[in-house]
């Protein structure tokens, strides 16, 4: 009972009545930063200590591997025989219930899955089997197969007319033809891991009656990021004992371009007559000043439940707008608010992040972050299991754990190079098409093929490789494995060549190596299969914010997470909102969901960015302050939105520097910073003389600063002038240290003389 009555005491009034309600279904609104994983696991830690619920019979899902970590570590901490519960992705979810029972819908238990790199090389061979013009196709192809499956629809149930596109014969054709392959391969999109499942439960009633009479208990996270495949399933896994708990909120749902339906979480009550909705309305995470913010653009929406954050947390600083002649001056900004911070707080550079609706944004912020001597990491783009010498090296492990695998076969018989080209290959390929068999199987009936004798000893070579790898593979764990294979095949070799880039690869080898062996440390006894599906279906945001470094992420790969400080840039119109949101008001309400996201990961400072021009679509533009920006108005300084309509003078832009929209109460944090009247914060600067931090340079030459100049630091030595900055006694220059890198100062302050000569 003493366990029971301090979970509780940790809960407020709002959190305790859902938890306490266990029976039946349950829809729980929980506004950003509202302990909803507070919730949820209290919830589960409630069944199992006061009402004895076995933990195997209870499931809880959510949607990004670190969340289902974070889960499953406060679940530990409070309750035993977690072990035994159901804590994961939904897609990791589904992959367990297909490794036990694919086979009753015609695959291998080791089957493959495919990415998004991958599919598409699929899809490719399906149009030069059927004649159809990839360059036109290929992407209404992925588009049309992707939401067909979302949308519970094999090729024989699709409408030709569904995909409301062109070519929808052709589609379908695809679509019908692509799936032949995948299961000749043996292998599965990330789509089907959802549909397959879905598929399995509508067939084969044994085994839906097999996991709906197991859960007795279900619990999804982020509701409001359920496509209709998914809805489908958790309605067919609660079925039996019908104690479905979702938690989500209409405001954060972001997904729609890849499926989710916010009517899942709208019409939750609907669906499921005589369910309970209560609503989490205090935030823990943000200053009363940001949620001012995140209610005041998110009350635009109309297609919401109706509901408004409030804290009991302080009221903070005032959240900042800077708009700068372009992108760079944009990062410059960035970079030096976060030296500055950096300088007389106590902030780590992981406490700060810059967010952005497109990753293309990203360019100017690296390149500034760089120069500043500021340590970064980008999620977002390029991941890290999507890189060639990756899925190069991995296709090795794959076919040895799939032979039937033709995509990852094609891969790693050509690399490293073998001398097999791409004649050999077609005649391989065809010559396997006609017996219906996998290439691996080819290689074992070469004797029957007519290829030349030197093409033949090759192919030969390399199935006496796949067949010693296959045996090591029995012997020895994943890690001993992936070394082996990466030492016969010489694989490294063609990296050999000294270059920034070849040193790049390298690294990432080794880092792929560190990933086998961290997780037969994290999974005692887990399998070759176990250590791909973890591989693919990892996230480059899994590993978000574990280093000392500034995330730099498009605002969909940080959802769920917080930051102390937060930069959104790019406030631009067709930025975000993007473009094609224009005259879509269910595309717009999306993009206004998105800006209330991004708001609402910040804790204590939060600015918003934007630039006059950028270049976009290979030649400069003229830009448009986001809707979204005057939307906040009422909040951040109006009179600033009054002095942007007007030409910029001198009074309050620098056409070098951008326009930093200063709030009085807030100066303390930036001394040295411009202000929108172009001069610092003078008051603090004054203090600071009083206490002798810093001293103000009486022999500052303000008229000899320019670019080229050499000057010297009493600190950092040496340098030459690369920028200049404002005008007067306000001028900033950035110089060019020997071993220090870049800086900017003060002339005003820094202790800091022109060299003559």
């Amino acid at each position: 009972m003493a366990e029971i009555c301090e979970l509780l005491s940790k809960l407020n009034e709002e959190q305790i009545k859902p938890v306490l309600d266990t029976e039946g279904a349950v829809l729980v609104i929980a506004g950003a930063g509202s302990g909803k994983t507070r919730v949820l696991t209290s919830r589960i830690a409630y069944l199992v200590l006061e009402k004895k619920v076995n933990p195997a019979n209870i499931m809880a899902i959510t949607f990004t591997n670190k969340a289902a970590d974070e889960m499953k570590n406060r679940l530990c901490a409070i309750i035993d025989g977690t072990e035994y519960m159901w804590v994961s992705t939904i897609h990791s979810m589904c992959v367990r219930i297909l490794r036990r029972d694919i086979d009753k819908i015609g695959y291998d238990k080791y089957f493959t899955v495919y990415d998004d790199t991958d599919k598409e090389k699929v899809l490719k061979r399906v149009f030069q089997d059927l004649g159809y013009d990839a360059d036109k196709l290929l992407k209404s192809a992925k588009n049309f197969i992707s939401k067909a499956k979302n949308e519970c629809l094999s090729p024989d149930e699709v409408d030709t007319g569904y995909s409301g596109a062109r070519f929808s014969d052709e589609l379908v054709n695809i679509y019908r033809e692509y799936e032949n392959q995948l299961m000749r391969s043996n292998a599965l999109d990330f789509d089907d891991l959802l549909f397959k499942t879905y598929e399995l439960f509508k067939d084969h009633a044994e085994v839906l009656d097999y996991y709906a009479d197991k859960f007795q208990y279900i619990h999804i996270d982020e509701f409001q990021d359920t496509n209709k495949v998914q809805f489908a399933i958790a309605k067919m896994l609660a079925s039996k004992h019908g104690n479905i708990f979702v938690v989500g909120d209409d405001d954060q749902s972001i997904y729609g371009w890849r499926g989710a339906k916010i009517e899942n979480i709208l019409n939750f009550d609907r669906v499921y007559s005589g369910a309970k909705v209560y609503k989490l309305q205090r935030n823990y995470r943000s200053t009363k000043k940001i949620l001012e913010l995140a209610n005041c653009i998110i009350k635009n929406n109309t297609g919401r439940k109706e509901k408004e954050l409030y804290t009991e947390n302080s009221d903070g600083v005032k959240v900042e707008t800077f708009i700068g002649t372009d992108e760079n001056n944009e990062a410059t900004f960035a970079a030096i608010q976060i030296k500055n911070l950096m300088a007389r707080t106590n902030y780590r550079y992981k406490d700060f992040a810059v967010f952005m609706r497109v990753n293309a944004l990203s360019r100017a912020f690296e390149q500034e972050f760089t120069k500043y001597g500021i340590p970064y990491r980008i999620y977002g783009g390029f991941k890290f299991f999507e890189r060639k010498e990756i899925k190069d090296a991995l296709s090795y492990l794959k076919v040895i754990n799939n032979t039937f695998d033709d995509e990852s076969f094609l891969r790693c018989i050509s690399v490293p190079k073998r001398g097999i080209g791409d004649k050999t290959l077609m005649q391989l390929r065809e010559f396997c098409a006609a017996l219906g068999i996998s290439l691996y199987d080819g290689l074992l009936r070469l004797d029957e093929m007519s290829v030349g004798a030197a093409a033949r000893t090759k192919l030969f070579n390399f199935r006496l490789l796949l067949d010693n790898f296959r045996e090591y593979a029995d012997a020895n764990g994943v890690a001993e494995l992936l070394r082996y294979v990466l030492e016969k095949t010489s694989f490294k070799e063609q990296f050999s060549e000294k270059s920034e880039e070849n040193t790049s690869k390298l690294y990432n080898i080794g880092e792929l190596i560190n990933t086998a062996e961290q997780f037969e440390a994290d999974n005692i006894g887990a399998t070759l299969s176990d250590y791909l599906n973890a591989m693919t279906l990892s996230t480059d945001t899994d590993s978000i914010n574990e280093d000392d470094a500034v995330s730099v992420a498009t605002i969909h790969a940080v959802k769920g997470l917080e930051f102390k400080c937060v930069f959104i840039a790019g406030l631009d119109e067709r930025i975000l909102p993007i473009a094609r949101s224009a005259g879509e008001e269910d595309e717009l309400e999306e993009e206004r969901r998105l800006m209330y996201v991004a708001i609402t990961r910040a804790e204590e400072r939060l600015y918003l960015t934007r630039a006059m021009s950028r270049y976009m679509y290979g030649s400069r533009e003229n830009m448009i302050q986001s809707r979204f920006l005057r939307e906040a108005q009422p909040i951040i300084n109006p009179n600033a939105y009054e002095r942007e309509k007007r030409p910029y003078s001198d009074n309050y832009s620098y056409k070098d520097y951008g326009r930093y929209d200063y709030n009085d109460a807030d100066k303390d944090d930036y001394p040295f910073a411009q202000t929108n009247t172009g001069g610092y914060s003078s008051e603090y600067a004054k203090s600071l003389l009083k206490t002798g931090a810093p001293t103000e340079n009486k022999n500052a030459d303000f008229k000899g600063y320019k670019r080229g100049i050499k000057v010297k630091h009493a600190k950092f030595g040496e340098g030459t002038v690369i920028d200049v900055k404002g005008t007067g006694e306000n001028i900033i220059v950035d110089v060019a240290f020997k071993g220090v890198g870049i800086k900017a100062l003060s002339v005003k302050y820094a202790p800091m003389e022109i060299l003559n000569g």
